[in-house]
């Protein structure tokens, strides 16, 4: 999560350099205390500046009905619905009529779907802590990135191959989300049913007999 003061230091770039700041605001409802989101739109001077990108997939747990909103000036705008039309031309229109319903849930949905990923991030930290295994304690969304770093593959794919193949338990590597070469995280996601969350921590109780450290 960026801090207001890390938002407010881009903003200042922003208006140093005349320049626009896209955000990624998908997750805006899942973030554990005590850290809180900041519309970037929000801060003194920036609306003018900010393109909002946000999700119904998350929120909603819709992953697959794809989706998705802009918010930006109306100069912006008018020139995302140009590209978008080219690209894309829309999503699927019954599905944008079904989703209107969940747009109009009160604020005890988004207490109650903050409350269940925060039991559920716990419980697959505390699994992991019991295992011993080193991770990130997320402060939002919800995947954990554990370092396989004891394990000393170079490869964190082949890691993930091994770890499927030997251990059963599935992951994606963390190079994915890297620009820089970094290969010693792979990335797990606890958005699962609590049974299927403490069956996957039980197979990671044999991770280091299966997946002998290499040397």
């Amino acid at each position: 999560m960026f801090t207001r003061a890390e938002l407010e230091l881009i903003a200042d770039m922003a208006e140093k350099y005349d320049t626009y700041v896209i955000t990624d605001e998908v997750y805006e409802h899942i973030v554990y205390a005590p850290y809180q989101h900041t519309y970037f739109a929000t801060l003194p001077g920036m609306w003018q500046r900010t393109i909002s990108c946000s999700s119904l997939s998350k929120t909603y747990s819709i992953t697959g009905w794809r989706l998705g909103y802009t918010i930006a000036p109306p100069e912006i705008t008018d020139r995302i619905k140009k590209v978008h039309d080219f690209l894309t031309v829309g999503a699927a229109a019954p599905l944008q009529e079904a989703v209107i319903p969940g747009l109009r849930f009160g604020q005890e949905y988004y207490n109650d779907l903050l409350a269940t990923y925060t039991r559920k991030r716990d419980l697959f930290v505390e699994g992991l802590d019991a295992i011993g295994l080193q991770h990130t304690v997320p402060q939002g969304a919800y995947y954990i990135l554990m370092d396989i770093s004891e394990f000393g593959f170079d490869s964190d794919l082949e890691f993930c191959e091994v770890l499927a193949r030997d251990v059963g338990v599935g992951a994606v590597p963390g190079s994915s989300f890297f620009r820089e070469p970094v290969n010693h995280l792979i990335r797990f996601h606890f958005a699962k049913r609590d049974e299927t969350l403490c069956a996957a921590l039980n197979r990671l109780e044999t991770i280091r007999k299966k997946i002998p450290a290499r040397k």
